[in-house]
């Protein structure tokens, strides 16, 4: 061995030198959306409990909490429970008044939690009356309302100041836009003229205004989409977890098919399961403009996009996306619009991380991705063995089908304000 300072000593250089640790415990296990609250701390729907025989069919994971260092909050097993939490999805957001709002599949419904973790929800959590379907995504818009999506019943709900007790169903299935034009309402984002965009899991992103949700226009991505977010400027990032080209284009024709004929869990198993088995640049990201037009050179794709299902906005404008691929999937950082916060000679849509994407620190396959008000990159671990998923999974590894614990990238991105409400917001 060489004679070095400091043992033990890399053989190989890495292909970026970044700082990627892992934190786990409070409850974590197959995290879904995450959000930072106004004291730094994230928080963050599970899939699953610690030890449970996951299987995509039913989701029981409850709520964790992480301190802006990594510390975890929440109970050590359990995570926080309660006011209906059972499953948590990619619907997450913290309101004008600090409190955490989370959707759930296995209940069918919303929990909403104080700053401390108490449940201020009823014990079936938010469900009207059991009329509400598989949730999905959650927002708060700057004016304090609060707007939600249901994935399985095509489904937009609408809670006036955050109030609960006066929410309403907007629409649902073909009784109404923008649920018409709906097939599989994923995540959602308002941007600087109050129109709430929405990813459809679908060829299409829709957008309506929050004052008429009935003037819905379809816009066309033609790939199926997941995460979305907006930047300074108004354009909407979104994230296609397919790709464009015939390959993605089959992928698409199959889901669909899975969705008609056995519905959404099955629909969801067989996009999984594909996007696990997928290589770099198998995905992409699409740029629209304000007005819906794409961005000259979208969709962007690159060797660090093998699976892309989330997107987020840093205060410099440049855009992190997570993957859920292979077993170690990395992430990626993008060129933004205003590039000159990019290296020299970046263009919108260049990859400014290594061709590979950051990776190490313990990534598996990933849902969300966060940026702090300190500049770290938290990356959220979902799914780790893909084949433990599902029904006929070996006995030995039936519990390793839940991703373990969140990943922080020190300092590597502008720091945003939190809780995000709207477009990211720098300090």
């Amino acid at each position: 061995m060489r004679q070095v300072p400091y043992m033990p000593y890399l053989q190989v250089a890495p292909s970026a030198w970044v700082l990627p640790l892992k934190f786990d415990g409070g409850g974590y296990r197959a995290g879904g959306k995450a959000m930072f609250d106004a004291e730094g701390n994230l928080w963050v729907g599970n899939n699953f409990t610690i030890g449970w025989q996951a299987s995509d069919a039913l989701w029981q994971g409850n709520a964790s909490k992480f301190d802006p260092n990594g510390k975890p909050l929440s109970p050590i097993t359990t995570g926080f429970t309660g006011g209906g939490m059972q499953g948590g999805t990619f619907g997450a957001a913290i309101d004008l008044k600090g409190n955490v709002w989370l959707s759930s599949y296995g209940s069918k419904s919303i929990t909403v939690f104080d700053k401390t973790g108490k449940p201020l929800t009823p014990p079936n959590g938010i469900n009207f009356d059991g009329r509400l379907g598989l949730m999905q995504g959650i927002i708060t818009a700057p004016n304090g309302d609060m707007w939600a999506l249901g994935l399985s019943k095509r489904q937009l709900l609408h809670f006036p100041k955050g109030d609960w007790n006066k929410g309403r169903i907007v629409c649902e299935g073909d009784s109404a836009e923008p649920c018409k034009s709906f097939t599989a309402p994923f995540h959602l984002a308002i941007d600087q003229q109050d129109r709430i965009w929405v990813s459809d899991s679908s060829f299409h992103v829709i957008r309506f205004p929050t004052s008429d949700p009935s003037q819905a226009q379809k816009i066309e991505v033609k790939s199926n989409n997941s995460g979305l977010n907006i930047d300074s400027q108004g354009n909407v990032w979104v994230t296609n977890r397919f790709g464009p080209g015939l390959l993605g284009m089959a992928h698409m024709v199959d889901m669909a098919l899975h969705l008609k004929t056995k519905g959404v869990l099955s629909a969801s198993d067989y996009l999984t399961k594909q996007m696990s088995e997928q290589k770099g640049g198998s995905g992409s990201v699409t740029v629209l403009r304000p007005d819906g037009t794409q961005l000259p050179g979208s969709p962007f794709k690159g060797g660090g996009l093998p699976g892309p299902w989330a997107v987020v906005v840093d205060g410099n404008d440049n855009v992190w996306v997570s993957n859920f691929a292979m077993a170690s999937s990395p992430i990626v950082q993008l060129c933004g619009v205003r590039t000159e916060n990019c290296p020299p000679g970046f263009k919108t849509g260049d990859q400014i991380s290594p061709p590979g994407g950051y990776v190490g620190g313990g990534l598996q396959l990933q849902t969300d991705i966060a940026v702090g008000p300190a500049g770290d990159v938290w990356a959220i671990n979902n799914w780790q063995d893909i084949d433990s998923c599902y029904p006929g999974a070996s006995e030995a590894l039936s519990t390793r089908c839940g991703g373990q614990g969140v990943v922080i990238f020190f300092g590597m991105a502008k720091p945003v304000r939190a809780p995000q409400i709207g477009p990211a917001k720098p300090f």
